[in-house]
Formats: C-alpha cells, structure tokens, sequence
C-alpha cells in the first residue's frame, strides 16, 4: 500500500473540498436559475422550459467535462459556467417592477395623501363591500385624520397556510372615527395567483393598501374563513404617531417607484419592522419570528408589548376573532363601525 504523507494528504482533501465546492455551486446556482425561468416565463411557456432543459444539460455536461479532465481544462470549465451564469443573472437583475401592468381592482389604486401639520388626508383608501361568494362591490374613500387623535395600535395576524406563516397588518385607533388598517400586499394582476415560491422570483410587485377594517380583515375572516387574530400592543403615543408617518413614506416611496414583494426579505412582516426600526432602531431586536411570522404574537408577547397579566395562551383565546365575526354576520347591523367594535369585544386592555 502506498503511504502519502499528512501535507500529500491535506493538498487531495483541499483539492477533494474545492471539486465538491464547485459541484455544489454549480447544482445550486442551476437550480435557482431553473426556477426562476419556470416562475418567469420569458421567452413563453414552452421556449422557457426548452431552455431550462437545455440549461440543465449545458451544467450537467461542464460538470462531466470537469471530473474528466478531457477537452479543456478545469480552469477553462470554471470560467465558462461562471460567463454563462453571470448572463443569467444580468438578465434576472434586469427585469423591473412595474406601475402599468392590468392590477387585480384590489389593488388597482395606490394610497395617496396630502398633509398639513397632523392633519392628513387619505386617497384612494379602500372599502369595498364584499359577499359571500368572493365578489365585492368597489368602493374607494378619502379620510381625513389628525395624526393626534391616534389612541391605539393593534396588531392583526391571519393565518391561511398553517401556524407557521401569517400575514400581517396593523390597525390604528382613533379618538374621533373608525379604526383604519394598512397592509403590505402583493400587487396581483387580473386572474393571477400568489405563489411563496414565486414570491422569490421578482414575480409581484408591492403594494400598501389603506383600508377600512369591514374590508380587509372582513374578507379574511368571514369571506376566506382565514384565522384572524387582533392584539392590542403598547405603544408611546409619539410612536404611534411616528409608525404612521412611515407609513405615509412608504406609500410616497411605492407612487415613486414600483418595488418587488420578496416571500423572505420584503413581505407583510419584515417592513413593518423596518418602519419600526427607523422610528426606534433599539425598539425590535432581531428575531426568527419576523421570518416565521405566525408567530409574531408571541415575540410581541416576549417584548411585553402585549398585557402581562394573561399568559400567550390567554392572549390567543382572546384575540381569535372569528367567533365574534360569525356573530357580526347574523346581526342586522352590518356598520363597519359596529364591525369593529364586535372584534374588539372582550380584548384586554391596553396597560
């Protein structure tokens, strides 16, 4: 038997891990760019998948030529995969959001608003009256708000694809009107679906809807029959106030310039966070719970954002809100106002 030495040994296993290295880039990076030819479609349904096989063969054959070590070197084999790959990502990177496209009439509108000192008018929010059968009747209102009157927070979970994943949204209270709701949603054109995994793929564009609370937490949990949750979260006044600026900026920066949902890094969640972030870079420490976001009550619970004197357990019973939103619907009442205060009913108290 041949013995080779300890450096011998360790020059073939670091030759042995760059080989394994590569061949992991290479499987990674082919599979990422398959999937977002197949989520993309850029050259139609069926040249996109040609491409994708003829891509999966064009990898599969450098990585033969690459253990080989016949027709060209290992060298050469490296750069040509990276060349081709660097295109790939060229044409990824340039693919832009979009203000034209023919929107989803949910989200056909952008908010808008003009303001003078803390008094602020809405445009373009929404408040559609919406049936039993997944229709709705369009309806967009101005509101007129002064930034004072701000009196609470609440933080709206809905769940729809297991424990793990919510969307989430936040409800302001006010001293003088109805609550109003914002929601960061994907912007789907007319007869599209959401995809998570589409969501990684510059497929949607984002949207921030400001919405009457009989709209988009109705349709959650009495037209989708999603599980919609509705916490009460402490706040400084100065920061509700703060948030809802941010807000406001972010529907400036969407008018502006049309960005990308992203299902990880840019979704209902995380910018949430970063608006809170930029009002109070100390307030939120970073968490897995913003990616997990089903279960943002419970790291809202750990900050103490919510009341102490009932257990996460407790906080869960009582913020469920379909029960009470069932109620609603056998009333002859159907105010968005009395909505509101049915969802509410029972809630602990802000301390």
């Amino acid at each position: 038997m041949h013995n080779i030495g300890s450096r011998e040994f360790f020059i073939a296993l670091g030759i042995g891990l760059l080989h394994g290295l590569f061949t992991l880039c290479v499987v990674l990076s082919s599979v990422w760019l398959c999937l977002a030819l197949w989520i993309q479609q850029p050259l139609g349904t069926f040249f996109s998948r040609v491409t994708i096989v003829l891509w999966s063969l064009f990898a599969l054959s450098l990585l033969g030529v690459y253990f080989s070590g016949h027709l060209i070197s290992r060298r050469t084999d490296i750069i040509i995969y990276c060349v081709a790959f660097a295109c790939s990502l060229f044409w990824y990177f340039s693919i832009e959001a979009r203000q034209d496209r023919d929107w989803n009439p949910e989200v056909a509108e952008q908010l808008s608003y003009s303001k003078q000192g803390d008094l602020v008018s809405l445009h373009k929010v929404r408040n559609f009256d919406w049936h039993a059968d997944g229709t709705y009747d369009i309806r967009w209102e101005d509101r007129n708000i002064d930034l004072n009157k701000i009196t609470g927070i609440n933080v709206i979970t809905s769940y729809w694809m297991g424990p793990q994943i919510a969307h989430t949204l936040v409800s302001f209270d006010f001293a003088d009107q109805k609550p109003l709701v914002f929601s960061i949603e994907i912007r789907k054109e007319k007869g599209e679906d959401f995809s998570a995994i589409g969501g990684f793929f510059r497929k949607y564009e984002l949207s921030l809807v400001a919405s009457d609370e009989k709209d988009i937490v109705y349709t959650r949990s009495n037209i989708r029959h999603e599980q919609v949750y509705l916490f009460p979260v402490k706040m400084p006044a100065a920061e509700r106030k703060a948030l809802f600026i941010e807000y406001l900026k972010q529907a400036d920066e969407l008018r502006g310039e049309a960005k990308w949902y992203n299902t990880l890094t840019s979704n209902c969640t995380t910018l949430v966070f970063d608006m809170v972030q930029a009002i109070n870079p100390q307030k939120l420490p970073k968490d897995y719970r913003l990616l997990a976001s089903g279960y943002l009550p419970n790291y809202l619970y750990d900050l103490k954002a919510l009341n102490q004197n009932y257990s996460i357990n407790e906080w869960y019973r009582l913020a469920h809100i379909n029960p009470r939103a069932e109620q609603y619907d056998q009333q002859s009442n159907k105010s968005s106002e009395y909505f509101s205060d049915v969802i509410r009913a029972g809630l602990p108290k802000v301390e």
